[in-house]
């Protein structure tokens, strides 16, 4: 069952295997003979494989339109889905119509291998745009499977015992305390002690160095999935623990603690990432009880300069109203294909159940209305939207300017071959935990943000 439930649906063996073996089924409609007769005589195996094909072409054709017409035109997903996902989509409508006018035409085996076709097909479209997004990484994942082990107590290794430069010094006289050459992902519940809000587990990345029996104080980066996501979701679909691994491999085992805590309650739920009647008090959860627990329980730095709060989708959005409201926890805020503003279908709907229609307060939740009341600000922003994803280009770049407006230093970028998906994501942490790292003085990395592989770096006006 563990084997099933952790088949990696992105790289591996799977992907490549699943496509062949599509290919391999359309080939065999092609190569196998229909077998229908038509008043009693067989008919000929031209004609109706030329209806066959037509059929998928047409099918190719509408389904593509309407998948167009849904995303880019009446934009019911919100954001455009991308012309890689449509064309998966629309391709995989193509072969499935094909391989049902193939199971009309034929018996036998031929219609076995049609109708094994049009579920091939069907899981090869659904493979192919999870690869475009990067949401789903494992079979498990796709169950909502618990990803990681609880923590135990003996891996909290509790107050940190020295500073970076110390244990930097250690490393150069070769003196560093035993530690496990990776890190470690573990699941926790953090407990909502000041706001009563019902989270699920958070998920915690520990690197080398939280792991010795002597650890530095590390600095801290708070992630958080969009909506709907889960804080297994953010580590699955993100990599970050293989990054940050590499990353300590060559650091003497330093690499920022990693803790994404649950935002939302559930899948289904949008909090905002506020104080509201309707989920609770989630502002309070994040900014007070995951912090309090962050600062009790792990070895972590305290001073903002250490501490980044960052997401993607909701996530992001989250991001960029928790940093600017409260800077005296996070120095830096990372927001990846944020909205505007907090909604929850749109925000007539938003205003009118979160607040009571009270739009001067919903107002107060807005990323641009907090960047504003608290500036001025030295905080630092990096924003990243997808190439293929212009709304969430253009709330990037007005976030991005208010916050140049407000004394931040800002960081606006797109990601090259992508659109609101993980690739995004991944695409601008790569530069991201370089320069936390950095600034936090684990490493010392210079190198420019536009050598980074498909970033490309935009200018702020204002």
């Amino acid at each position: 069952m563990r084997f099933l439930t952790n088949i990696h649906l992105l790289n591996g063996w799977f992907p490549p295997t699943l496509f062949t073996l599509t290919a391999l089924s359309a080939l065999l409609m092609v190569m196998l003979p229909p077998s229908v007769t038509h008043r009693g005589q067989p008919r000929r195996r031209v004609p109706a494989l030329l209806r066959e094909l037509l059929a998928g072409l047409v099918g190719f054709g509408a389904g593509g339109l309407v998948i167009w017409l849904l995303s880019d035109v009446f934009l019911v997903f919100g954001v455009s889905l991308g012309w890689m996902v449509m064309l998966a989509i629309a391709v995989a409508i193509g072969l499935i119509a094909f391989a049902v006018a193939a199971a009309v035409h034929s018996r036998g085996a031929r219609r076995a291998i049609a109708c094994i076709m049009a579920v091939l097909s069907l899981l090869s479209g659904a493979l192919r745009v999870d690869m475009v997004y990067g949401e789903y990484t494992t079979i498990g994942s796709l169950f909502g499977m618990a990803a990681f082990p609880d923590m135990s107590q003996a891996q909290i290794s509790g107050k940190a015992t020295m500073t970076i430069e110390q244990w930097q010094r250690l490393a150069d006289r070769k003196q560093l305390p035993s530690m496990p050459e990776t890190g470690e992902i573990r699941t926790v519940d953090i407990p909502a002690t000041a706001s009563h809000f019902k989270a699920r587990n958070a998920d915690v990345y520990l690197p080398p160095a939280a792991l010795s029996s002597r650890p530095p104080a590390l600095p801290v980066m708070v992630m958080l999935a969009g909506q709907p996501g889960s804080p297994d979701r953010f580590f699955n679909a993100s990599g970050i623990a293989t990054t940050l691994n590499a990353y300590a491999a060559k650091h003497h085992g330093l690499a920022p603690i990693v803790v994404s805590p649950d935002q939302n309650g559930a899948a289904t739920q949008n909090s905002l990432c506020s104080d509201t009647p309707v989920y609770g008090k989630a502002e309070t959860y994040l900014t007070v009880d995951v912090t309090k627990w962050i600062r009790k329980t792990l070895p972590v730095s305290t001073s903002p300069n250490d501490w980044l709060i960052g997401g993607f989708s909701q996530g992001g959005t989250c991001s960029t109203q928790l940093g600017p409201a409260h800077p005296t926890i996070y120095g830096h805020i990372f927001a990846a294909a944020g909205e505007l503003e907090p909604t929850d279908h749109n925000r007539e709907t938003t205003v009118n159940r979160y607040f009571g229609g009270n739009a001067k307060l919903y107002q107060q939740h807005v990323p641009a209305t907090i960047i504003k009341r608290h500036a001025p600000s030295a905080q630092t922003l990096f924003s990243i939207a997808g190439e293929w994803d212009t709304k969430s280009q253009r709330n990037a770049a007005i976030i991005a300017k208010a916050a140049k407006q407000a004394g931040m230093t800002v960081h606006l970028a797109t990601a090259k071959g992508s659109g609101h998906d993980w690739h995004t994501v991944n695409t601008g942490l790569a530069a991201v935990i370089d320069r936390f790292c950095a600034q936090s003085g684990i490493g010392a990395d210079h190198r420019k943000l536009s050598t980074y592989p498909n970033l490309v770096m935009l200018k702020v006006s204002g």
